[in-house]
């Protein structure tokens, strides 16, 4: 399950070397999910992403594993069926990355909390839930005892139940090597920048290195594509064929993350936009974060900016939720913002827009994924592994994708402690089965590091400080500490001058202070003395 990505020429000579059964362009969680299901299916397979895994939406999404209750309202009992029936199966497969958390949302009237208990009623029989994780009902007297800053003027009671939290960037990371380990080549910082064609038949790409320095290139050739790029859907479509017209509606969510002790949160609590849009405020160990917005965008951007409004948006929803002392832009440590590949409706706002996912074939043949969701993406792996298998003159087979643990996930999770998070438990987090190895390692950034560069296929510092750790997210300082321990174990490793060492470090900054620059020098609060939770 190793990515080592240290030999880039050899990694390069590979892509060229064979027919693969399938082309895979891009290396989201659609992308590797159906990498993973192809290898397991005895198929050759060949992943290709322009950057690094999870680089774009699948790095950037509220980190919840979503049971689909809001689904009910729509009437979508299916879909909200599947999504209780993939977050069983994630808890089974990978249970460092699905980790049971309570949710609570606080109701205005005894009519409100009625109709949410009918919709929990309702979604526990159809997602088979069991009795532990049965919803609970607590009088206006339990809310303001068990979570205090929840209790505003007018609150009525609340229904706590449970939903899953994940690392969406590990998962994905997790897929990934999951397909390696059943013989795929992924192949990252490598974007196509055109189609093989026989005829009028897309028969390969041509990919081409995006380290700094390297002058690599390779055609991969393939029976069948899959285009799962996700925001950049259209723009691989455009290569396939220019004349055809855009498919995707994208929007942008932003996420802003602030210090625990600002806004100490036992559960992840549901909020209340302006617009009526239902947002979170999520505590994760010394931070808790806020998200998300959900407004059209016009171009695919792997930083999207965030606005002033988008800013406001999030934090008048927290000062309306909460009774502590509302929330500045001072407040926020770091941020993080994505884009949503949506299957575009004519006349729809953004947050009416299904996440149903569609496939299409090009002119060229390729197939085309966009949409879904991060909850169900194994079950829309596999219904585009059908169609590839379809598309090869093979009869459809049945992957073990739902049984064998993803790579890290072969063991028993301890429970839920509440409190706050030691290193073994933040090893366990990120790394599931691997932790034990990463902690006999030293357990420190170092170590962490090591792992990241000769197992899990970093290259640059940005692919450790925001997707293999998530410090860049979730550290107080944003991680910002950790960027020069760190890039001085990965130039040990990768064989970095001094001056790509500090360009490295350098990048990273900026792509912080890019990132924050509406939050900078706002001026932030001394922070209250935290109780442990």
């Amino acid at each position: 399950m190793d990515l080592d990505y240290r030999n880039r020429p050899g990694l390069f000579d590979r892509a060229e070397e064979q027919i693969f059964d399938l082309v895979v362009i891009g290396g989201g969680i659609t992308g590797a999910g159906v990498a993973r299901s192809a290898a397991a299916r005895g198929l050759s397979v060949a992943l290709i992403e322009a950057r690094d895994l999870a680089s774009g939406t699948s790095g950037r999404s509220s980190k919840m594993i979503h049971g689909g209750i809001r689904y009910l309202a729509h009437g979508d009992i299916g879909l909200v069926r599947e999504a209780a029936t993939e977050r069983r199966i994630l808890r089974l497969i990978a249970p460092h990355l699905a980790r049971p958390s309570p949710f609570l949302l606080p109701t205005r009237s005894a009519a409100g909390t009625a109709k949410f208990r009918a919709a929990m009623w309702t979604f526990e029989k159809l997602g088979q839930i069991p009795h532990e994780q049965r919803h609970e009902v607590w009088s206006a007297a339990e809310l303001a005892e068990r979570e205090p800053l929840a209790a505003v003027n007018g609150s009525h009671g609340a229904v706590l139940y449970h939903e899953f939290l994940t690392d969406d960037a590990r998962l994905t990371l997790a897929n990934a090597r999951s397909a390696a380990d059943d013989g795929a080549l992924v192949l990252t910082y490598a974007p196509v920048i055109g189609f093989l064609f026989e005829g009028d038949l897309a028969v390969g790409v041509r990919c081409e290195s995006a380290i700094p320095g390297e002058t690599l290139g390779a055609a991969v050739r393939g029976r069948v594509i899959v285009n799962a790029a996700g925001p950049w859907v259209d723009t691989i479509r455009e290569l396939e064929s220019p004349a055809d017209p855009a498919r995707l509606l994208l929007t942008k969510g932003i996420h802003l993350v602030v210090p625990h002790a600002l806004l100490p949160l036992s559960r992840t609590v549901l909020m209340s936009a302006a617009d009526k849009r239902p947002i979170f405020a999520v505590p994760r160990d010394e931070v808790t974060y806020l998200g998300t917005t959900d407004t059209f965008h016009a171009n695919a951007e792997y930083w999207p900016k965030i606005d002033s409004a988008d800013i406001d948006y999030l934090l008048e929803a927290a000062a309306r939720s909460f009774t502590s002392a509302p929330l500045s832009a001072g407040d926020i440590v770091s941020s993080w913002t994505g884009m949503r590949p949506l299957v575009a409706q004519a006349g729809k706002k953004p947050s009416e827009i299904s996440r149903r996912n569609e496939i299409w074939t090009g002119s060229g043949g390729v197939l085309s994924v966009a949409g879904g969701k991060l909850t169900a993406y194994r079950t829309m792996a596999d219904r585009v592994v059908d169609s590839v298998e379809t598309q090869l003159g093979r009869k459809a087979h049945v992957a073990d994708t739902a049984s064998r643990p993803l790579a890290g996930g072969d063991f028993e999770p301890p429970a839920a402690n509440g409190g706050q998070q030691d290193r073994s438990a933040r090893l366990l987090e990120l790394y599931g089965s691997e932790a034990g190895a990463v902690e006999a390692d030293g357990g420190d950034i170092g170590a962490e590091v090591r792992q990241a560069v000769l197992r899990e296929g970093a290259l640059r510092l940005e692919d450790y400080w925001v997707r293999r750790s998530a410090r860049a997210l979730f550290d107080p300082d944003a991680g910002l500490s950790s960027l020069e321990p760190a890039a001085r174990e990965m130039a040990k490793l990768l064989g970095w001058s001094e001056t790509t060492q500090a360009a490295e470090v350098a990048a990273c900054h900026r792509r912080h202070d890019q990132d924050n620059a509406l939050f900078q020098g706002a001026g932030s609060r001394s922070l209250p003395q935290e109780e442990t939770r």
